[in-house]
């Protein structure tokens, strides 16, 4: 009897750790899928990995970016289709870019940028989507 309730016991426990690793984000697997979709012509620059809690509205980071060169964002997330959206701000937060283009959302944003400064990249998530991802931000001159 001891036997099956410890065999009981260990089976709960083992079938609880397999659905808590595969609900764990895997940043890293969707960061490596970013970076390999940077096109030729762009050299990688930085990583971003993006783990929103349920309770977490956005995901920010800032980068210094350069006048005269273009970037490219690219985005990979865990949802079927895209469900993170990408904003790009200037130091004055205005709206630069997004990869939401009236409902749909594109994986990878390209802009040049115009003035020297600190940007800010926002990522929010569609109510219900996945809220973990990976990005890569490339440039070129």
């Amino acid at each position: 009897m001891k036997i099956i309730i410890k065999s009981s016991v260990l089976l709960v426990a083992l079938i609880f750790a397999a659905n808590m690793s595969l609900a764990q984000c895997n940043s890293a697997e969707l960061i490596n899928a970013s970076v390999s979709t940077i096109p030729s012509g762009y050299n990688f620059l930085k990583s971003y990995k993006i783990e929103g809690e349920p309770d977490l509205e956005k995901v920010e980071f800032s980068y210094v970016l350069t006048k005269g060169s273009n970037y490219i964002l690219t985005l990979k997330d865990r949802n079927k289709s895209i469900g993170t959206v990408v904003t790009l701000y200037d130091n004055q937060r205005n709206k630069i870019a997004s990869n939401k283009i009236g409902s749909d959302k594109v994986s990878a944003l390209a802009f040049p940028c115009n003035a020297t400064g600190i940007y800010y990249i926002q990522y929010t998530f569609d109510p219900g989507a996945a809220r973990c991802g990976g990005a890569a931000l490339g440039f070129r001159r």
